[in-house]
């Protein structure tokens, strides 16, 4: 037996160190150790080195007073350039994503090209730069400046190359989306990466997919602060207690989240527990439109907590504390308009006062003005009646008075002439008193459309007072919740089938405010195949839906968006 392991062991053994067929167990024992001990160590002196190397090329750098890079926005030119100061000695390539639809003609393959070696290298080259470390992007048009998306995959990101991230992301004036999957991201660089978000002001998707880490930190990007309205924290195995923080963040009783529009939770550890906390955060949220939970392990105690806030749900006692505090506080607010709103009254009131004023003086002018031509008309047909009579005398008799006519044909149009002018600039002081008050109508027409946009708190909503509690209409902003590939059975379908009754008979009039969910997706669940609880879901959805489909369509569209 002993003579057997030491000949396997032997094998072991490049050819060059092997003996005479007897090797002792405590030569490899000791070789292995060395080789352990060397393996550390060479970590440890690279590591080392690579710091040392950093510390060199920032001292070079100051030395001949160079000054610090300042990016263009062109992603592939700045990273590069950071990448090479930082003193990488491999640089991830900046490359086009490519799309499933594009493909490029393939030419037929030569035979005898296939045997020759370049070719072979080139085929295994071509397939493993798949595995190379890339970032891949998307271009918003053929411009390089314009890059909307980045794709990093399968690939670790250290905190190093965050601090290059932190340098270039915030200069693309049209990046908005940022996806990554399975980068190994720690405690650490997570927060590095939470700090890179706000600096990109255009950035409105994120998504963080495959890093489960040990502490539960993804629910920090669902802070009020943050911009980001769509987040995907697909397979990070969050369990109840992420999903707890991520439904406080959602909504509680400080506050909610008002940018946030979607999330994706799919392909986790959440539990009915963690369903009824996700639950507790769409109480008082009225910004999220779409949440998936496809994936997850909840059974019927979670598909009820969420089916009951669909629906009318009554307050909570702090719940209905809060309430009171709220409306109090916007009566003394309404009580502090009105003196405000008496004062405008008063200090408009003085300037339509003074336009009707001036435009009573502007009436005057023009009736003096009238008067004056009555009176030049009637003078010219006394000096035509004595010409009708006698001719010869009519030339004697009006050479007399006609200086007299002509001094008060002046005196008149010299009267008129200074009545005239400052009616005329009064008329003008009244037609800016007119537009004044047209401002201000205006102005006031402003407010009153800007205040119902704002988001009022939920518990100021309309509620009904029965059976000592106070209930709530229930969120009906949310309009799509995927449930697919749960453990959801009959009796859960029943919750949901109530809530979306109830939401369709408090449909407002005129189709006008929310609507509630308009798609609702619980394939492949524990409920039996020909349930008529889901055939009656099925049906009120089709006619809610914005995007009808029909038979196999629908099942595969469902299918699609549970692997989503």
């Amino acid at each position: 037996m002993k003579g057997t392991l030491r000949y396997h062991l032997h094998l072991l053994l490049p050819p060059t160190e092997r003996g005479n067929g007897v090797v002792g167990n405590s030569r490899v024992l000791s070789r292995g150790r060395g080789a352990m001990g060397k393996k550390g160590e060479r970590g440890a002196k690279d590591k080392a080195a690579a710091l040392e190397e950093e510390a060199r090329n920032a001292a070079r750098r100051a030395e001949h007073g160079e000054e610090e890079y300042q990016c263009t926005g062109i992603l592939e030119q700045d990273f590069l350039e950071l990448c090479t100061r930082a003193g990488f000695q491999e640089i991830p390539k900046v490359t086009l994503r490519p799309h499933p639809n594009s493909f490029a003609v393939q030419e037929e393959p030569d035979p005898l090209a296939e045997r020759e070696g370049p070719y072979i290298i080139a085929q295994i080259q071509c397939k493993y730069a798949f595995f190379r470390p890339t970032i891949q992007v998307d271009l918003e048009h053929e411009d390089p400046k314009t890059t909307k998306e980045i794709f990093i995959r399968n690939w670790k990101i250290e905190d190093k190359m965050l601090g290059i991230f932190a340098k270039c992301l915030p200069a693309l004036s049209h990046l908005q989306s940022i996806r990554l999957w399975k980068v190994g991201l720690t405690d650490v660089t997570f927060l590095s990466l939470l700090s890179i978000v706000p600096t990109c002001s255009t950035l409105k998707t994120l998504a963080v997919e495959g890093n489960p880490m040990r502490e539960r930190v993804f629910h920090k990007l669902i802070a009020e602060e943050t911009n980001l309205a769509h987040i995907s924290l697909r397979n990070n195995e969050i369990d109840d207690e992420a999903a707890l923080l991520i439904g406080q963040a959602l909504s509680s009783l400080k506050g909610s989240n008002k940018n946030l529009a979607s999330i994706n939770l799919s392909y986790n550890h959440i539990t009915d527990v963690g369903a009824g906390y996700i639950a507790d955060g769409l109480r008082l949220n009225r910004s999220l439109l779409s949440l998936s939970l496809a994936h997850n392990q909840i059974k019927d105690e979670g598909a009820l907590k969420l089916a009951e806030v669909l629906g009318p749900f009554a307050l909570t006692h702090m719940e209905v504390v809060e309430r009171r505090r709220l409306l109090l506080e916007k009566e003394a607010q309404e009580r502090c308009r009105l003196p405000q709103r008496h004062a405008e009254l008063k200090n408009e009131r003085p300037s339509s006062h003074m336009s009707s004023i001036a435009l009573d003086k502007l009436q005057t002018a023009k009736t003096t003005k009238a008067i004056t031509k009555k009176k030049e008309k009637e003078k010219e047909k006394e000096k035509e009646l004595p010409k009708k009579d006698d001719k010869g005398q009519a030339s004697a008799a009006t050479a007399a008075p006609a200086t007299p006519a002509a001094q008060s044909k002046k005196e008149d149009s010299k009267q008129a002439k200074k009545a005239a002018p400052p009616a005329e600039p009064k008329a003008a002081r009244g037609k800016g008193a007119k537009s004044g008050t047209k401002d201000k109508r205006a102005q006031v027409i402003e407010v009153e459309v800007i205040e119902p946009t704002e988001m009022v708190n939920p518990l100021l909503e309309p509620a009904e007072h029965r059976d000592g509690q106070v209930f709530l209409p229930g969120n009906r902003v949310l309009i799509y919740l995927n449930l697919i590939r749960n453990q959801i059975t009959e009796k859960g379908l029943q919750a949901f089938l109530v809530a979306l009754e109830q939401q369709s008979v408090r449909l407002a009039p005129g189709g006008k405010g929310p609507m509630g969910l308009l798609r609702l997706s619980l394939a492949k669940n524990n409920y039996p195949v020909d349930s008529k609880t889901y055939a009656r879901i099925q049906e009120l959805m089709w006619t809610r839906d914005p995007v009808p489909r029909s038979g196999t369509a629908a099942r595969v569209a469902e299918e699609e968006m549970g692997a989503a």
